[in-house]
């Protein structure tokens, strides 16, 4: 959907349920791209740029110059393309700075040390709560919302702000908060930050696995949110939220995807370095999962 100063265009990703934005200032056709996806297949461990392509191709047809990656946290469910985007784009890959801890944790699960160990390096720019970045004309807002992880980054720009994993469609819900250093109480407090704001805010979700009832969607306003979200509507104390999502929570397994893309996402969609055999590989930790925290 449009603003009369913003023009935004959304990318479903079918086999990963992940939603990729290009957003860009109307007057200047700087742009710049959120949660982009690295395709993988892990039976084979092959990947392919078949998603990445899709906002390249929006970059050209637009005549858009990228300013601008934006993660919203390290992604579990997929491998980031950030790092393939910029290559072929130029732009700065943002993320929000308690990405720290999630690197130290996961770090920690798989043996990361030397130089495999994820730092601050691992992106060109680390956002503070409430830091404001300059998109052309536009002003993106970072919001720190943690408890699906401890790093989660909405950005605001004007009357749109795109949340992550954080809320869902309003008939879906809301995301996990049982993953190392997720919590629900925090996870509450942030999506009640975000429905604050006015009701009239579009907002922009990263994910949709959409029931048969319906096709893909990824946008609703906060007054949608507040009224039908089955999770989260005005009514629903933190107290029934955390019991409804803790009871939830421990129904689900494991994201498919949660081992290798972890290890590339807190690297800021970098790809291990190819072994002496000029082949990368990706470590499976066994038994170990559940053992590593952040923090």
């Amino acid at each position: 959907m449009d603003t009369p100063a913003a023009a935004i265009r959304a990318f479903h990703d079918t086999a990963t349920g992940t939603v990729s934005y290009v957003v860009w200032d109307r007057a200047t056709r700087r742009a710049a791209a959120i949660d982009p996806v690295l395709d993988f297949d892990a039976a084979s461990g092959r990947t392919a740029t078949r998603s990445v392509e899709r906002l390249l191709a929006c970059l050209r047809e637009e005549g858009l110059a990228l300013d601008w990656i934006l993660e919203t946290h390290a992604h579990a469910d997929h491998l980031s393309g950030a790092r393939h985007l910029q290559t072929q784009a130029g732009g700065r890959i943002a993320i929000g700075e308690h990405i720290r801890e999630v690197q130290a944790g996961f770090a920690r699960l798989f043996n990361m040390r030397g130089s495999q160990a994820p730092g601050a390096e691992a992106f060109d720019r680390l956002l503070r709560d409430g830091e404001t970045i300059e998109l052309g004309g536009l002003r993106i807002e970072a919001l720190w919302v943690p408890g699906h992880t401890p790093a989660d980054m909405a950005y605001r720009i004007g009357d749109d702000v795109f949340v992550g994993d954080t809320l869902f469609m309003p008939d879906l819900g809301t995301a996990r908060a049982d993953f190392p250093g997720g919590d629900a109480h925090r996870l509450y407090r942030s999506i009640r930050r975000l429905l604050d704001l006015p009701p009239h805010t579009a907002i922009h979700v990263c994910h949709d696995y959409p029931p048969p009832s319906r096709g893909p969607q990824w946008r609703s306003t906060v007054a949608e949110q507040r009224a039908r979200n089955i999770h989260v509507h005005d009514g629903v104390d933190e107290a029934a939220f955390v019991a409804l999502r803790t009871a939830r929570d421990a129904t689900l397994g494991a994201p498919a995807l949660i081992l290798p893309s972890l290890q590339i996402n807190i690297h800021g969609g970098r790809l291990p370095a190819a072994e002496d055999n000029g082949i990368a590989y990706l470590r499976i930790p066994v038994d170990a999962l559940g053992a590593a925290a952040p923090g």
